[in-house]
């Protein structure tokens, strides 16, 4: 039987990262032939009975690669005998929903989130549309190393695209709106950051009602989060300004992230939008577990204002998929990241940019009030987040030196503060971010420490 299989020096790399497989565009694993070996790899996993019948939907952004990745994976899948719905691009939570609403047995997001075009990623969802566990992505990454059976002549897969699968996560948005509501008489700025929602989320606000102002809604291969969307908000900012809009959504590349503005031209990040909707939520009685989950990112504002108001944290390593996992197994029903990751498992298996704007928006309208009076739920602790790129093959978290550094830090903000130094998953960059009233010592520590680790690279 034909078996395939990678070879040569990429064998011992480790494929996975913290948000599935992820890199530059040509380039291993970003590659058309990598691509078709990790789609037959999961082809292969979720066949595994060998029964006809399984299905995948994959579903993309708008880099000018995914034409190239989804074709790979198309193929991949299909020499496993695995039929492959095609949904274009449309945002990744709604791959999440449709692969469980379409009783798939795995869905694919090609996606690099919130980099540049010349990045892409691959990410898969289970059959219960959550993304896959550490121990499913292992046992995919061993076939994909290994190799792989193909399946006989006749039992090659079948490809469909699809059309109405915008249209199908447009309506299931909507019915996250309160039921009765409208956005009569707002003026709504949506960035779209040329990616996934380009289509999709103006035409959720505008069939709610609202006035739209849409940005980044001209996607060219090229130009996906290039000045534009969550991780670049100032152009959203000064369309909110100009217009006299009354709030502004960002959305990223894949909308699973999202920023808020306010009317004011104030910008909320995922820590204050999940403020807002858990203190809703457990006045309402709709909070579950009483209890929010966030990561080791978000701010100890945020944590005391929560615990003052009776609500527990749970913090988890970073990663949304962290986040839901511990959602899960706690019976949780929200939780996020600071980043803009909201994760509402009532309504969608990860984070949603779209439908955690929708929450903002039904605060307002319930509420009657102004975007900037529900924007800033808390007052945040400082905190400063520094990048140091590293040369990859490099482990300066390793360096004694390095380690001496971040000791003394520690010790320093002892009772004053905290300290979190985390090695990138999607990048070769050591993120260094530190809390403390003391803003002198904040940034006293946030420099030795990046010095060092730059010294070490």
């Amino acid at each position: 039987m034909t078996r395939v299989g990678l070879r040569g020096r990429h064998m011992k790399r480790t494929l996975f990262g913290t948000d599935g497989v992820r890199g530059s565009a040509n380039t291993y694993p970003m590659t058309a032939e990598a691509a078709l070996r990790l789609a037959a790899a999961a082809g292969q996993y979720f066949r595994r009975d060998k029964a006809q019948g399984h299905k995948v939907v994959i579903g993309k952004d708008t880099r000018r690669s995914g034409y190239m990745i989804e074709t790979a994976l198309t193929a991949g899948f299909l020499s496993t005998g695995m039929d492959v719905v095609l949904l274009g691009p449309i945002p990744a939570p709604a791959v999440g929903m449709l692969t469980h609403s379409m009783r798939a047995d795995v869905g694919v997001m090609i996606s690099a989130s919130h980099n540049p075009h010349h990045d892409n990623g691959i990410k898969f969802f289970g059959p219960d549309g959550y993304k896959l566990s550490d121990a499913a992505e292992a046992e995919i990454e061993a076939l994909f190393h290994s190799g792989v059976d193909l399946c006989l002549p006749d039992n090659i897969g079948r490809a469909n695209r699809i059309e109405s699968a915008i249209g199908r996560y447009v309506e299931a948005a909507k019915t996250t709106f309160p039921t009765g509501k409208r956005l009569d008489g707002l003026k709504v700025v949506i960035d779209c950051a040329n990616g996934a929602a380009y289509r999709a989320a103006p035409e959720v606000l505008w069939e709610l009602g609202a006035e739209v102002i849409p940005i980044g809604v001209q996607p060219n291969g090229y130009n996906i989060n290039k000045g534009v969307g969550s991780t670049a908000p100032q152009t959203a900012v000064a369309a909110v300004l100009e217009s006299g809009a009354d709030i502004g959504i960002c959305l990223d590349g894949d909308a699973d992230r999202i920023a808020i503005i306010d009317e004011k031209g104030n910008i909320a990040d995922g820590d204050q939008i999940m403020g807002l909707i858990a203190g809703r939520w457990a006045k309402s009685g709709n909070l579950r577990g009483g209890a929010l989950v966030a990561t080791v990112m978000s701010n100890l504002g945020l944590e005391r204002w929560l615990v003052a108001h009776g609500i527990d944290l749970h913090r988890t390593d970073v990663g949304d998929r962290y986040v839901v996992d511990a959602m899960r197994r706690g019976g949780f029903n929200l939780g996020g990241e600071q980043s803009g990751h909201i994760v509402m498992s009532d309504y969608a298996t990860t984070g949603d940019g779209l439908l955690a704007g929708l929450q903002f928006l039904a605060a307002m309208v319930e509420t009657g009030k102004r975007a900037s009076d529900l924007a800033q739920v808390f007052s945040p602790c400082p905190q400063v987040l520094k990048n140091v790129r590293f040369t990859a093959g490099n482990t300066p978290l390793e360096v004694a030196s390095v380690q001496a550094v971040i000791k003394e830090a520690e010790a320093s903000l002892v009772g004053k503060g905290r300290l979190l130094i985390r090695k990138s998953g999607t990048e070769p960059l050591i993120r260094v971010m530190v809390e403390a009233e003391d803003e002198a010592l904040l940034m006293k520590i946030v420099d030795d420490v990046s010095q060092a680790v730059q010294d070490a690279t």
